[in-house]
């Protein structure tokens, strides 16, 4: 569901003997020790999980995973961070995964944290960072070594539709007398189901309830001397954790097993590419970017790209992956480029033009409680006046949407340290027992451990991806050059409906885009332009006036553009995932033709080691960046960034399932 959660209410009044502390109204209790906050998380949770040690002999390539039940002030992940930095070799990489129904807003946290000076970098890190309450899964980059998944909503929810296992537990919340309804058996079961081998516990309680379910779903724990006025505390490991059940009912979305990446090679450099070469290469992973061009030489490089989203109506899969991807990229651009050269987060205006689409997001409004910070139904007046024109329609404005200079974040992408660009073309792919040979239309050849395609509408061109429904759908973007002398203002927002108008950028007012399925074309065809001008001048009359009383001409004939071809998946929905053994797929799940509800216990059959980011359509900048973290976070061995349910919807092989199903 697409909701927004309550935020913590605070006292800071020092209720609970701590001056200006944080204190919880809805659970009558302090978020950390009166005596020492920092010195209680070191004792149970640092110390409790032998954290200096195992940090200090970290090895693995995957990253060192703790997982949390309520995150509160952060002060648990900012001392493991701080004990990470200290003790792990430097090639090591933290990842944590906290959970959290009632998140401190940020200026909230920002207080919170100051009572720790030494940790003020990091957080400013997370505060900079700090995700709306929006219910569902935030990835936040803190660092080069250090991730943090924030899952926002029940904890046991939560972590059971984790898709990812976890080295050491943060068994933490308001006490079970006071917050009973995170400590149940469903919480204990989904820890155990999501552990790696071995993996250890700590936790400040000794209550019964929390024994008997530790113990109920597989764990052994001790008691421990306590922190300050508590006695006791419970450590713990688990030596074998349970089977996880969870792909039983869809077995052909089984990750495929882990193999070590040193090296991967991705095949095209637009949006899809370029960030899913900057999320390896941030991992330590040598990564080599071909594209016949450049990077965003293609559908991704436009002079500006909206970034926006539409919503369903109804929630579905699609539209919790898309605002996850919205947000997420926001973050990206924030921590990418903060002096916003390359993007403005200026707000993004979908209109309600008809009667139809009004009633639509009347429907949307009342089905979705989001913050207003993210979406907001508004009036024509208010529109209006947040986009510095007059509107005659009002509708959904989302603020933190806007637009970006997309040709130049693929160049900026694709800068970063750890990447080699190659201008190529790509003749064929082949597999051997060491990973993949790249056969270049030069005649030269390229190895790799693993591969990504990312090359858009012509991924099928490759055999092992020739049954993969991508269509090619041609797009013509138009742009009026102001006069040097002109003194209208620009646009505030993005402005959309069956078009999309952006703010000038230095003086070119672009707007756009046809859409024409299964059209190749690139050249530039004024028929097109006379499209676009018509849905400008039908979005914003009084705008286009003020234009043409500025001496701006909108004579289709001479308006410059560019025409580009992006792609789209059947169902509207990007691939990004490990690509399926096709023959094995039709072959292992044939039954599905005659009883959909009987799937054969067999896992999905990959290409080892070969990947796609591909089907982003129109609304790359939302679903490109956050499927790099979906691919990059499969191929490092990590937690992912969505709940699984959100994975499994982005796997390619799910229209292999849905021809199956009937009968293709």
């Amino acid at each position: 569901m697409l909701t927004g959660l309550e935020s913590a209410r605070l006292d800071w009044s020092g209720v609970g003997g701590m001056p200006d502390a944080p204190y919880s109204l809805a659970f009558g209790d302090v978020y950390f020790s009166r005596q020492d906050g920092r010195a209680e998380t070191e004792h149970v949770f640092i110390l409790g999980n032998q954290l200096p040690e195992r940090f200090a002999s970290w090895q693995e390539t995957r990253p060192f995973v703790i997982g949390e039940t309520g995150f509160g002030t952060g002060l648990n992940m900012l001392c493991a961070w701080a004990c990470f930095d200290t003790y792990a070799p430097p090639g090591a990489r933290l990842h944590l995964v906290s959970t959290e129904k009632h998140p401190l807003a940020q200026e909230d946290l920002r207080r919170a944290l100051a009572a720790w000076p030494e940790f003020v970098e990091r957080a400013r890190a997370l505060v900079n960072q700090w995700p709306e309450p929006v219910r569902g899964v935030h990835r936040l980059i803190l660092s080069e070594r250090v991730i943090l998944d924030l899952h926002l909503g029940d904890s046991a929810e939560y972590l059971t539709h984790l898709d990812g296992r976890v080295d050491a537990w943060f068994l933490d919340g308001f006490a079970p007398s006071k917050n009973p309804d995170m400590w149940q058996p469903a919480l204990f079961e989904a820890m155990a189901t999501h552990s790696h081998p071995s993996a250890t516990l700590a936790t400040f309680t000794c209550a019964g309830i929390v024994k008997r379910g530790l113990k109920t779903a597989g764990f052994e724990w001790t008691k421990a001397p306590g922190f300050g006025r508590k006695r006791e505390m419970l450590r713990g490991h688990i030596a074998t954790p349970p089977p996880d059940i969870s792909r039983q009912r869809a077995p052909w979305f089984t990750p495929p097993s882990h193999q070590p990446a040193r090296h991967v090679a991705i095949i095209g450099a637009g949006l899809a590419g370029a960030s899913t070469a900057e999320a390896l290469a941030r991992r330590g992973v040598q990564v080599t970017l071909i594209d016949r061009q450049a990077p965003g030489a293609g559908a991704s490089g436009n002079r500006q790209g909206a970034l926006y989203v539409k919503l369903a109506a109804e929630t579905n899969l699609q539209s919790r992956f898309y605002l996850a991807g919205l947000l997420y990229t926001r973050r990206l651009l924030k921590r990418l480029d903060p002096e916003r050269q390359l993007w403005d987060d200026c707000g993004v205006l979908q209109l309600a033009m008809s009667d139809k689409e009004a009633r639509r997001q009347a429907t949307f409004l009342r089905n979705h409680a989001l913050p207003q910070s993210v979406v907001e139904g508004i009036s024509a007046e208010q529109a209006s006046q947040r986009a510095g024109v007059s509107l005659t329609w009002g509708g959904l404005d989302y603020p933190a949407a806007g637009w970006v200079r997309l040709a130049s974040l693929c160049q900026r992408l694709a800068e970063c340290p750890g990447i080699v660009f190659r201008q190529a073309s790509i003749a064929t792919l082949e597999r051997h027992d060491t990973g993949w040979s790249l056969e270049l239309a030069d005649g030269s050849s390229l190895a790799a451990d693993q591969i990504v395609v990312a090359n858009a509408w012509q991924a099928p061109d490759f055999s092992p991806l020739e049954w993969l429904p991508l269509k090619p759908i041609r797009g013509q973007v138009s742009e009026l050059h102001l006069p040097p002398d002109a003194s209208i203002a620009s646009l505030k927002r993005v402005v959309c409906a069956g078009g999309y108008v952006l703010p000038m950028l230095k003086g070119v007012q672009s707007f756009g885009a046809t859409f024409t399925p299964g059209d190749k074309d690139r050249e530039l065809r004024e028929s097109d332009h006379g499209a676009n001008v018509r849905e400008f001048e039908h979005m914003l009359p009084a705008y286009t006036e003020a234009l043409r009383a500025e001496g701006v001409e909108f004579d289709p004939g001479r308006l410059s553009g560019r025409a580009s071809l992006r792609a789209a998946s059947p169902d509207k929905s990007p691939y990004a995932g490990p690509v399926p053994d096709a023959p094995a797929w039709r072959k292992d799940y044939a039954p599905l033709q005659k009883n959909a509800r009987r799937a054969p216990a067999i896992a999905g059959q990959h290409h080892p080691g070969l990947w796609i980011s591909a089907a982003h359509g129109s609304r790359g900048l939302a679903s490109a960046p956050l499927c790099a973290e979906v691919l990059a976070s499969r191929i490092c061995d990590e937690p992912m960034p969505l709940e699984q349910e959100l994975v499994d919807h982005l796997h390619p092989g799910r229209r292999l399932i849905a021809d199956i199903m009937r009968g293709g």
